[in-house]
């Protein structure tokens, strides 16, 4: 699996839809997770953008180094009444080690270390589900305000989105910060 987005959730108010796609196919692994893990996993995906201090999952990685331990994959291993069960494989001088965790947390360690996720066919059946690709501002909650309004952030000019960068910045909200870093990228190349 790989990560395609991290999107507000509709469904769970304050939390946060990650969207795995199967590598070689179509179907997408929704997982719901809280955002403190969303904001773990964005940070690190959206390398530009660091926190002043260690995250507790960047802690995490840190402590494995310095006893070697390398963290080789994230497996999502099971599916019980809608809660994803899984676990880190590990190796420390060739003896392999797994340790369950929580789904979120695994894939928010896993990018660190950038090691590949895993899930059995029977969940991606069960679970997996075929989404359509949206505009890549959907499902952020102050962009879709902003857009409601009569000028949206396609509308908006590069100072008024350097503005909003720096508010979501200085409000830790990383997610919304990348996104709008992206516009500004698409905008100047």
């Amino acid at each position: 699996l790989t990560i395609n987005r991290i999107s507000y959730s509709q469904t769970q108010n304050g939390a946060y839809s990650l969207i795995l796609d199967e590598v070689k196919g179509n179907r997408k692994l929704p997982i719901v997770i809280g955002g403190f893990e969303a904001q773990a996993i964005a940070t690190e995906l959206e390398k530009e953008i660091r926190p002043p201090r260690p995250l507790t999952h960047d802690l995490f990685k840190n402590f494995a180094f310095a006893y070697d331990i390398l963290v080789k994959e994230i497996l999502i291993y099971n599916l019980v009444e809608g809660i994803f069960y899984a676990k880190l494989v590990c190796d420390r001088q060739g003896v392999v080690i797994e340790i369950d965790a929580r789904t979120s947390d695994a894939i928010a360690i896993g990018v660190r270390f950038s090691c590949p996720v895993f899930t059995y066919e029977s969940i991606l059946s069960s679970a997996g589900i075929q989404l359509d690709d949206t505009d890549e501002f959907a499902s952020v909650p102050e962009l879709e305000e902003a857009e409601a309004q009569p000028k949206g952030p396609s509308s908006m000019s590069l100072e008024e989105l350097e503005v909003k960068l720096e508010e979501a910045l200085a409000n830790e909200n990383y997610e919304l910060a990348s996104k709008i870093r992206d516009e500004i990228n698409r905008r100047s190349s």
